[in-house]
């Protein structure tokens, strides 16, 4: 009766274990003196090994069901650090994605900036230029005109001095006649006065 309460003991054992049934095996080997020995005979020594096989495999199944549910609190603390750093990541990508936008977007607005204040500049200085050109085209036709004034006034005051040279030059002969006609010689002082 007490080998059949060890077999069935041993059956229920794996029957509760489940897939470490290989294991308690390979862990608690029938010892091989009681297959060559004859039993003893008290009942006592076999519920002994019996109680001491059935209370070692429920410890060890509360140890494999213990480390199991260590093992399971340890992948799902895992898993949650895991979706957690994900969760982080995805965060710090999103934002970095929108401090990138938000730089690429300030940049372009400069950049548009930049280019229409250069183009009013440049604008302005056209205008600038032209106005210059049309000032400088002014002032070369005034220079011009002063050009042409200097030299029609030049050419009237020649036309002075030719006429009065020749008013002289016809006086000196009137001169030259007369003294020649009256015989008397010229005063040198009238030459110096004259002038």
């Amino acid at each position: 009766m007490a080998e059949e309460k060890a077999k069935k003991a041993t059956r229920a054992a794996p029957a509760v274990a489940g897939k470490d049934v290989a294991e308690e095996k390979a862990v608690l080997p029938p010892p091989p003196e009681a297959k060559d020995k004859t039993p003893p005979a008290g009942d006592e020594c076999k519920a002994l090994i019996i109680v001491e096989k059935v209370a070692e495999k429920p410890r060890a199944e509360k140890k494999k069901t213990h480390r199991g549910s260590l093992e399971r609190d340890v992948a799902l603390v895992k898993v949650e650090t895991e979706k957690r750093g994900s969760l982080i990541k995805a965060w710090e990508e999103n934002e970095k994605a929108k401090a990138e936008n938000k730089a690429a977007k300030k940049l372009s607005s400069i950049l548009a900036w930049e280019n229409t204040k250069k183009a009013t500049i440049d604008a302005q200085l056209k205008t600038k230029e032209l106005e210059l050109e049309k000032k400088k085209a002014e002032y070369a036709e005034k220079m011009k005109n002063k050009k042409a004034i200097a030299h029609r006034e030049a050419e009237e005051k020649r036309a002075m001095a030719v006429a009065r040279r020749g008013e002289e030059v016809l006086r000196a002969e009137e001169m030259a006649a007369k003294y020649r006609a009256t015989g008397l010689t010229p005063k040198k002082l009238l030459g110096c006065f004259g002038a």
